[in-house]
């Protein structure tokens, strides 16, 4: 039943973008149910080896090693966002490009020996987005996160890359395009005002 699935929006901050060079430096998550409510959150900086993140990655996502100096280790925070989310549901990743996330993840459960809580579907804003263009009519320059929050009238600048930020602009981008996918005859008959007195019978 689809009440049974939950679903972690997530983004991930990284040294880089290679899982076996590069680590996590901070994880966002915000649970929700079936229906995008919002059940839970939590949000990490994530202790990490200065020679795993180059300095491209690190302009990009605000890393130093002063602000990240009390940061818990990865085992830690692995821990703790396993505990975040919700027993006896099938625990679903959503996010945009969520793949790159998910596969910081599995190599960091792996490598702590913990299980894997996430499903191995996963959601992504970028695929509902060019699903949104095609039912719309209109052309995207773009499957970004940002091209779909600035579309949808969310932002009208850049995206800070920051994990929690990036969660939260994510949810509600979602929540926007997922809204304008009604089905049609619901969105007209909403639309119209019904029938006029001498349209009915009797």
């Amino acid at each position: 039943m689809r009440s049974e699935f939950a679903f972690a929006f997530m983004d991930c901050e990284f040294g880089g973008l290679d899982p076996e060079l590069h680590d996590i430096t901070e994880i966002a998550v915000v649970v929700t149910d079936y229906r995008l409510a919002e059940i839970a959150s939590g949000e990490w900086k994530i202790r990490a080896r200065p020679e795993r993140i180059t300095a491209e990655a690190a302009d990009i996502s605000g890393y130093t090693s002063e602000a990240w100096a009390a940061a818990p280790p990865i085992r830690q925070v692995l821990t703790e966002l396993v505990a975040l989310l919700p027993a006896g549901k099938t625990v679903v990743p959503a996010g945009q490009n969520v793949r790159m996330d998910v596969q910081f993840l599995e190599r960091a459960f792996r490598k702590c020996g913990i299980a894997n809580p996430f499903d191995y579907h996963v959601i992504d804003l970028a695929t509902l987005f060019y699903a949104w263009s095609l039912v719309a009519g209109e052309t995207v320059a773009a499957l970004s996160l940002r091209q779909a929050a600035v579309t949808a009238g969310l932002i009208e600048g850049a995206v800070p890359h920051r994990a929690m930020a990036d969660t939260r602009l994510t949810l509600e981008a979602f929540r926007h395009y997922v809204g304008r996918l009604a089905p049609r005859d619901r969105l007209d008959a909403a639309d119209s005002p019904g029938p006029c007195a001498h349209d009915r019978p009797g």
